[in-house]
Order: C-alpha cells, then structure tokens, then sequence
C-alpha cells in the first residue's frame, strides 16, 4: 500500500485558506484584507526546477530574465540541449559560474537516470528531499519550492525564505532576532496546511510591496 501524499488543489485551495484562516486570526486578517492568494503552481519538467535554482537568492525578475534568455537560445529547456551550452553562453544567459554548475549537474543526473521527476512524484516529501538535496547546488529551500509549486504538495514551510518568514514576522508582531526554531514553532499549528499558509504569507509581502 502506497504512502498518503498530501496535496492540495484548485478545489480545495480555498477551502484550506478559510480553514486555516478560522483558526489563526492574523492569517484570516490577510484574507480580509488582500483576499485570497494566488496558488502558484508550475509544471514538473526540467525547466521549472532550473527556474527555482536561478532564484536561489536574487529577485524574482532577475531569475526570469535569465530564464528567458537561456529558452531564447535553446528554444526549449531540456537537459540535452543544456548541456550544450558554453560557459560563455551561460554567462550570456546572466547566469552565474555556479549557477551555471548546478543547472548542468542537474541535467546530467537527469540524463543518466540518477533522477526521475516523474518518479518524484509518487514519493513522500522527505523522499523528495533525499533525492534533490543529493545534487549540488540543490538545498532546503529550492526543494521547499518545489513541493510546493510543482508537486502540490500540503505541508512545506520553507524557513530559509526571507519574505515568507519577514511576513510571519510582521504579522505576528514578532521581533526581528525571533530564532528560526521559535518560527517552526508558530508554522506547527498550521499543520498539515503549511505551504497554504506560506503562500498566504508571500501575498501579504507582495500585496504591501505593491502598495507601497
């Protein structure tokens, strides 16, 4: 008998968010205040887990720029075609020397067998984890990304995302030195809807970015 994997959907997203909402007053003031956030979701190819490593600690922007020039030059972003690219060409891309070394090493161990996205999406979270935190250049918080985008999945709370945990913080009053252990903490009672939350988190930040 297979594992329980817990997702979400677009039928019951809101669902979820009027849950979770009810039950954490700061969250329901989100909801009220901004309505319900978007649920963010991307495809499980190649290209989307390439899109969350080029966002690995820079803007949102800037990763899809240099998302957009590397589809310019391939057309299509397959692992095949990438690694025919140049150094040269990646830097042309604005991708980094390092960044450009783990978008290859992902290709590679797609190439060869090593990983399966398809595959991945059978498996518990923290086989997921396993799996992806195997390759270089792949942490925490480019998995968290991608449970939650890609594969849908309920529960992830990704600590390590600066505008996740300042919106935590600026709803709960909290101050700026609140240790990561003391955030997990607070995320506990949104089980198993974590990533929800998050992501009613992230519309609070993008909402008030918008605003200002």
């Amino acid at each position: 008998m297979g594992v329980a994997i817990n997702q979400f959907n677009a039928d019951n997203f809101h669902i979820i968010c009027d849950e979770l909402a009810n039950n954490d007053a700061q969250l329901g003031t989100i909801i009220k205040t901004y309505g319900y956030p978007p649920m963010w979701s991307r495809p499980n190819t190649f290209e989307s887990l390439v899109h969350i490593i080029l966002e690995q600690q820079v803007s949102l922007a800037s990763a899809l720029s240099a998302l957009n020039k590397i589809r310019e030059h391939l057309q299509e972003i397959t692992p095949a075609r990438v690694l025919l690219l140049t150094d040269d060409e990646f830097r042309a891309c604005y991708c980094s020397r390092q960044k450009t070394a783990y978008i290859k090493y992902l290709a590679e161990a797609i190439v060869s067998g090593q990983i399966n996205l398809v595959a991945l999406e059978e498996m518990p979270d923290d086989e997921v984890r396993l799996r992806l935190t195997a390759l270089k250049g792949i942490g925490n918080w480019t998995v968290d990304v991608y449970l939650m985008f890609v594969l849908q999945r309920a529960d992830a709370f990704p600590v390590g995302d600066l505008a996740a945990i300042n919106a935590l913080k600026q709803i709960k009053k909290l101050p700026a030195s609140t240790s990561k252990e003391q955030l997990l903490a607070i995320a506990e009672a949104w089980r198993p809807y974590r990533t929800i939350a998050t992501m009613m988190l992230w519309h609070h930040y993008l909402s008030l970015r918008v605003k200002l």
